[in-house]
C-alpha cells in the first residue's frame, strides 16, 4: 500500500530509541498516523515541528497498519509564531483540536484548506484571530453542528437584527425575537455574520459560542472527553489581549 500527498504535521511523539510517529491532516487522506525512521534526530527536529507543511509518502505492507511515512519540507510556519506567544497558543489550539476532533482516514478536503489558510495567517497579528473565530464555526460546520445564521428562528427573516444564537439548536435569533429569553442564548457578534471590523471583544465573544457547541455537542458524541487544553490557554490569552485593547 502506497500513497503520496501533502499534510499539515499535528503532533510528534517518540518512538522506540530514533523513530517518531506523526500526526498529520492531509487533504485526500484526512488525518492520519505513520512512523518516522530517524524521527527522533536532530536533523529531523526543525522538520518535524506542529504546523510544518510536508510532502508525505505513506507505505504499508496491508491498508490498516500504521505504516512509514517519508517526509520531505514544504514549508516551515516556526517563524510566523516564534516570536508570538498568542500565536503560539492559537497555533496548537488548531492542531489540538484537529487531533481531538477528527477521525481517522477520513478525508475532510474542505476543512484542510481552511486550515492551511490560517496557519499561513498566522503571522498577521490583526489578521489570523478572526479567521480562527471562523475556522472553529467551519470546524463545527463539517461535523454535522454548524450554526444556522440565515435568519431569526422566532420571527423568520429578520436577518438584519440577529443578535443571538439558541444553545440548543444553534440558529440565530434576533434582538427583538429573543425577549425576556435574551440573557439564556449565546452572543452573536456582528463579526460571525460577516459584518463589520471585528474587533477583538467581538471575536473573544464569537469564541465563547463556539466554545459553547465544541464542548456542549461535539465532545458529548467524541465519548464526552474534555476540550484539549490548548484551546483553553489560547482563549485565556486572547481575552487577555482583548481586556487590554478596550
Amino acid at each position: 500500500m502506497e500513497w503520496r500527498d501533502q499534510g499539515i504535521l499535528l503532533a510528534v511523539r517518540p518512538h522506540g530509541e530514533n523513530a517518531a510517529i506523526i500526526d498529520v491532516l492531509t487533504p485526500g487522506h484526512g488525518r492520519h498516523a505513520g512512523v518516522v525512521r530517524g524521527g527522533a534526530s536532530r536533523r529531523m527536529a526543525p522538520v518535524l515541528q506542529p504546523g510544518a507543511q510536508l510532502d508525505l509518502t505513506w507505505r504499508a505492507r496491508l491498508e490498516d497498519h500504521l505504516g512509514a511515512f517519508t517526509v520531505e519540507p514544504v514549508r516551515s510556519r516556526a517563524a510566523l509564531v516564534m516570536d508570538d506567544r498568542l500565536a503560539l497558543s492559537g497555533l496548537s489550539a488548531v492542531t489540538s483540536l484537529l487531533l481531538f476532533s477528527l477521525p481517522e482516514r477520513e478525508a475532510h478536503a474542505a476543512l484542510y484548506r481552511r486550515t492551511e489558510t490560517l496557519l499561513d495567517l498566522m503571522g498577521a497579528r490583526d489578521v489570523w484571530p478572526l479567521a480562527y473565530l471562523r475556522w472553529e464555526m467551519a470546524l463545527l460546520q463539517e461535523l454535522g453542528f454548524g450554526l444556522d445564521l440565515s435568519a431569526c428562528a422566532v420571527r423568520g427573516n429578520l436577518a438584519n437584527d440577529l443578535s443571538y444564537v439558541s444553545p440548543r439548536t444553534g440558529r440565530a435569533v434576533s434582538r427583538a425575537g429573543a425577549g425576556e429569553w435574551a440573557d439564556r442564548l449565546l452572543p452573536l457578534p456582528p463579526c460571525m455574520l460577516g459584518h463589520g471590523s471585528a474587533p477583538d471583544a467581538e471575536i473573544a465573544e464569537g469564541l465563547r459560542t463556539t466554545g459553547y457547541f465544541l464542548r456542549h455537542h461535539l465532545a458529548p458524541e467524541l465519548g464526552d472527553k474534555p476540550l484539549p487544553d490548548a484551546r483553553a490557554r489560547f482563549i485565556a490569552r486572547f481575552d487577555a489581549r482583548a481586556a487590554q485593547e478596550e
